[in-house]
């Protein structure tokens, strides 16, 4: 049994090509229903600075094909000059990466929490679409505990930024008039929800939320302040405003150059600042062809996010001895998992010619008790377990040379094992 990781991320695409392969929470049980075509047992993270697959099964180059396949068909991110932007990752790398994953370390904004509750978030997704094994079970709760553990141990999350923080900060070095602007979200999700926070602690008061349910909107202004709007206000709230960002879970492009066109006419001399943190973008990119408008994306914030990983350089090293002994605790695990079929075989076929034997002796027998064959019989067990005492011990040992793979395989040819079934 492998698992293997296959994906695509802000170090390694640019957001044209992440945005292809965007999968928001609504569309994730319909990303997943598909991608059981290609793979048996899987897992699809994706948050704004990556979209993952995860994957579990019998041989993990072919699990990295159908991956492959899977971007190709489903998500269209694999054709060829496109398909350099992906990474692959097997097994004890695999198990690393995703811990990295779990503890903010391989996020934009290092330190980040909102990645915690995505990991889990996408693992109870495909946990209810019936998609996760006992190996990737077992790998995502690890990774969910060593995220939970560094938090506690280190200092890699205290004053943590987040990509809304970013983004409020990055509209404030530009516009440095906060007692008088106005501030336009988009969205009405947990970004948002951040970005209105920060927004307030920074002294901005001119705050409305757009959404396109507004219901959402409403409820998100009662909690943490603000003015409620729909999307068929847009236009006209925009009209006025000093910043916008843009952070709504959508397909497409919400926020189009003719609106922004129609918010300038209207104002002319006086700059928008336009900060999309959205995946897929909010906004159209001809929208930086008007004047006076700062349109930046993701990929613009990592200056910032370059200035705020260096900051926790200390902490980051922390964090990689917590994930370095996780990941040992894990494969551990992971080699006594991965040689259980060849035990139960081994075994199997003990016990199967133990058995054989024991009955055609009894046959020749048939002069003893009851209580002596029943002594011979538990007698030839005896025997049996410890001459396999040894087979396994060395199946099941973390030290030596090998995998429990390999050593699988040595002790499958050793014992002539031709019926060994892979752990489901």
């Amino acid at each position: 049994m492998h698992i293997s990781l296959l994906g695509i991320n802000y170090q390694t695409a640019p957001i044209n090509i992440r945005e292809k392969a965007a999968i928001s929470v609504e569309r994730l049980p319909d990303a997943l229903a598909a991608l059981y075509k290609y793979v048996p047992h899987g897992i699809i993270l994706s948050t704004c600075n990556r979209t993952e697959i995860y994957a579990s099964g019998s041989d993990s180059n072919e699990l990295i094909k159908s991956c492959e396949k899977y971007f190709r068909d489903y998500l269209r991110i694999a054709d060829g000059h496109t398909s350099s932007f992906i990474y692959t990752e097997a097994d004890e790398a695999m198990v690393k990466h995703l811990f990295r994953v779990a503890c903010g370390l391989d996020s934009m904004i290092i330190g980040e929490y909102e990645v915690l509750g995505q990991v889990k978030q996408c693992f109870d997704a495909a946990e209810k679409m019936g998609m996760v094994n006992l190996v990737l079970r077992h790998v995502f709760h690890s990774a969910i505990r060593t995220g939970r553990v560094a938090r506690e141990k280190t200092g890699i999350s205290k004053y943590a930024l987040s990509v809304s923080s970013v983004a409020v900060n990055k509209a404030l070095d530009i516009n440095h008039d906060i007692d008088n602007s106005k501030l336009v979200i988009i969205g009405a999700g947990e970004a948002a929800r951040q970005a209105v926070r920060v927004a307030k602690s920074r002294g901005i008061t001119q705050i409305v939320i757009v959404s396109r349910t507004e219901d959402r909107a409403v409820s998100l202004t009662s909690q943490c302040g603000g003015r409620p709007a729909g999307t068929h206000k847009l236009a006209k709230e925009i009209s006025d405003a000093d910043i916008v960002i843009a952070c709504a879970a959508s397909p497409h492009a919400v926020l189009h150059q003719k609106h922004v066109a129609y918010a300038m006419d209207r104002r002319p001399g006086s700059p928008m600042v336009i900060i999309d943190i959205a995946m897929p973008r909010n906004v159209e990119p001809s929208v930086k062809e008007i004047a006076n408008v700062h349109l930046f994306n993701m990929d613009d914030l990592n200056e910032l996010a370059d200035r705020n990983r260096s900051q926790r350089e200390k902490e980051t090293a922390a964090v990689e001895k917590i994930i370095l002994k996780e990941t040992e605790v894990l494969m551990k695990w992971w080699r006594v998992y991965s040689v259980r079929p060849a035990v139960k075989a081994l075994m199997s076929k003990a016990e199967k010619i133990r058995s054989v034997q024991y009955k055609k002796s009894m046959k020749r027998l048939p002069s003893l008790s009851d209580k002596e064959k029943k002594s011979i019989d538990f007698l030839t067990m005896s025997i049996v377990d410890k001459i396999l005492r040894d087979p396994i011990l060395y199946l099941k040992s973390s030290e030596g040379n090998g995998d429990g793979v390999e050593r699988a395989e040595i002790i499958k040819e050793l014992f002539k094992l031709d019926d060994i079934k892979e752990n489901e």
